[in-house]
């Protein structure tokens, strides 16, 4: 029976484990760890690739939507809303600027459920911050109609989309700022924590530079109160250079995501995510490849018995499910998707043998 791990961290390292180790040791040699040439060029090449104006390194995705929502000029008592099916850190950056985090539905293609944004917009409500979900753009023409016609901003938590499109767009192009994961289970995945910032408009950029070092200026003058949130220059060197063989990890994935599609499009009990060609609207990059599921939890006990991991993303909770939290929100739509919705495996490491293997599978439980 084959082990098809739902991730496999050690490949991450041993997949170029002699180009890596040169790096590490390279920089390491060379002393430079903080703000240095590896990081520029880094910044540089990462702009380009997103078409963004501006790319700044910071510590992780979770202060790059804290400063960016800063430069944004959301400030302590404005709401802010975003869909719950997302990670914790989406709603946690809104609250450590002093922000009220607004949660609503999940929609199609498992981001923001479009329709429900207008209906939780109140005079308090300055932001929206749609999150680019497993790889997907959210509908940002309606998104930025919306924020248009009530005068809101948006800032874009793109931790999982790294080159994913809507219309030729980028994800994390179309706000007043946005924020990238590297993660190490992300497509560009680092070796530890790791994010960054992008933005289209000088006077945000000049914040967020200030933001992320101290509240120092690109003149080096200290003009604000700030912390300090860079990615250190290792980090910054490593995915420079996985940056160079990231269209052919999306292009994978794309193709995995294709085999699911063709294989499990028949199986009356599971929902699948769109696939790569259903809507020329959408370049999905497929960080993750979630699933709805009729019996979800035999479902991954069955593939479990069978080798095979699984996840519920987020601990199996909308993040207004965490009482402790206090959003107090009913979301029916959203608290129905997460007693059925699971994520199979997605990652550079399985083959189409293994992926074949975990359609068998998935077919012979519904059987």
């Amino acid at each position: 029976m084959p082990v098809i791990p739902f991730f496999d961290y050690q490949h991450t390292f041993t997949r170029f484990e002699n180009e890596l180790t040169e790096i590490i040791v390279d920089v390491c040699r060379k002393g430079a760890f903080i703000m240095q040439k590896e990081l520029d060029d880094f910044e540089e090449n990462l702009s380009t690739y997103t078409t963004s104006k501006h790319a700044l390194g910071v510590a992780n995705a979770t202060d790059g939507l804290i400063i960016g929502l800063k430069a944004a000029n959301i400030r302590p008592g404005d709401e802010v809303i975003f869909c719950s099916h997302t990670m914790v850190a989406t709603a946690a950056s809104i609250a450590l600027v002093g922000a009220v985090p607004v949660p609503v539905e999940v929609g199609f293609g498992r981001t923001i459920d479009i329709s429900s944004i207008e209906p939780a917009i109140t005079p308090k409500t300055k932001a929206i911050m749609p999150t680019q979900l497993n790889g997907r753009v959210a509908d940002m023409d309606r998104i930025l109609e919306i924020a248009s016609a009530y005068n809101l901003v948006v800032v874009e938590d793109a931790a999982q989309a790294l080159g994913a499109r809507y219309k030729g767009k980028t994800a994390g192009t179309f706000g007043v700022a946005s924020a990238i994961s590297f993660y190490p289970a992300k497509v560009l995945g680092g070796f530890g924590d790791g994010g960054a910032v992008l933005c289209q408009d000088e006077k945000v950029f000049e914040r967020l530079y200030r933001l992320r070092d101290h509240g120092r200026g690109l003149d080096r003058e200290i003009v604000e109160w700030s912390g300090n949130t860079r990615l250190d220059n290792i980090q910054a060197a490593i995915l420079d250079f996985k940056l160079g063989h990231y269209q052919e990890d999306v292009s994978r994935r794309r193709g995995i995501a294709e085999i699911y599609s063709e294989q499990l499009s028949e199986i009356e009990e599971i929902s699948l995510p769109p696939g790569p060609n259903d809507d020329i609207s959408y370049y999905d990059i497929y960080q993750n490849y979630e699933i709805e599921a009729i019996d979800r939890d035999k479902l991954q006990n069955y593939l479990r018995d069978r080798g095979i991991g699984t996840l519920q993303q987020w601990d199996g909770k909308a993040v207004h499910q965490w009482p402790k939290l206090g959003l107090h929100a009913s979301l029916p739509r959203t608290e129905k998707f997460f007693t059925r919705c699971m994520m199979i495996p997605m990652n550079m490491s399985i083959t189409d043998k293994d992926i074949d293997y975990v359609c068998e599978s998935i077919k012979s439980f519904y059987q």
